[in-house]
């Protein structure tokens, strides 16, 4: 040994021949041996490397399968020789493409990856996450949206993309907003409440209701947050709102109905009769007193239908809405 070096020991790689293994994403591969050097397995003060220890330990732990990202196939033949030197047969290796950016760039932190809290907290569903995920780099048949159970039952390796798939986040909302609808309005709620919490607003016994009605309208648990906004603080109508809906010839029709909704049982059919009588007294359509109404008690000329938009306000909040014009 030269004076003054240390030795490392040092894997004898076969110096003819080649290394085959049939890649459950990319097919057979074969590597010539001439091109692999003696990697080194453990360093001079006797620590192992990264492709001896992960050799040792997929042994250890009883590995069947190994998926893992194409960045790994140098990596493979190397460990495959070691397998075969412990006195083992390798695993079955999958290597998966690398997602892409919405740029077509690997995603890293600099290049729009986003930590996973951060999902959490912009209101994506975990369910969501799961069958978007999924779907980057799998399919089962057209399937585009299914559960967690589904996703378990239906997986193989046989339907693993070959090739690099691109992070789409505008894709992702319309999973999250497709889940958002199909999910239990019971178990939808904590998730607003918890997104109300953060504005400051603490939730009541009419969320998961509210839930039922508005969730077809957003794709995030933050979006349906905002829509109950109203339903728990003030509103302030945007002025060309207020301009152009609440008028100077619909406002004896505001009044009018505001007058019904003192004395009415709180439903929305109840509500319902009392728009209609109120259309039919003024000679009005439809949007042209439903709009105001919704300008002035939830501060947008869109939401779901005004009867059970209503109905879920406090009668009180809805008058004093109504009335102060």
């Amino acid at each position: 040994m030269p004076a003054g070096v240390q030795p490392v020991l040092r894997f004898r790689n076969p110096l003819n021949g080649v290394v085959v293994w049939e890649d459950k994403v990319k097919g057979r591969i074969e590597i010539a041996n001439s091109e692999l050097d003696d990697l080194v397995i453990a360093r001079p003060d006797g620590t192992p490397t990264y492709n001896f220890c992960v050799v040792v330990d997929d042994i250890d732990m009883r590995i069947t399968h190994v998926i893992r990202g194409d960045d790994h196939v140098n990596n493979t033949p190397r460990q495959i020789h070691i397998f075969r030197a412990l006195g083992h047969e390798p695993p079955v290796y999958a290597h998966l493409p690398t997602v892409l950016n919405e740029q077509g760039e690997k995603m890293s932190k600099r290049h729009g990856a986003k930590p996973v809290t951060w999902y959490r907290d912009e209101g994506f569903l975990p369910e969501a996450m799961v069958n978007y995920l999924a779907r980057l780099g799998w399919s089962h048949g057209d399937d585009e949206i299914f559960s967690r159970a589904q996703f378990l039952d239906w997986f193989d390796l046989d339907h693993l993309g070959r090739s690099a798939a691109q992070f789409d986040e505008a894709k992702l909302r319309w999973v999250n907003a497709q889940h958002l609808k199909s999910m239990d309005d019971a178990a939808l709620a904590p998730l607003v409440a918890a997104q109300l919490q953060r504005r400051g607003i603490t939730a009541d016994g009419r969320l998961p209701a509210l839930c039922g009605l508005f969730k077809d309208r957003c794709d995030t648990t933050v979006a349906l947050a905002d829509w109950l906004r109203p339903y728990y603080a003030d509103v302030t109508p945007q002025p060309e709102d207020l301009a152009k809906h609440v008028t100077d010839a619909v406002r004896p029709a505001i009044a009018s109905f505001a007058e019904r909704l003192r004395t009415i049982d709180w439903s929305a059919e109840a509500i319902a009769a009392a728009l209609k009588q109120t259309l039919a007294e003024h000679g009005l359509k439809m949007p042209q007193l439903a709009m105001p109404v919704r300008v002035l008690v939830m501060g947008t000329p869109q939401t779901p239908s005004v009867d059970a938009m209503l109905a879920l306000h406090r009668r009180e909040k809805v008058l004093a809405s109504l009335l102060n014009v």
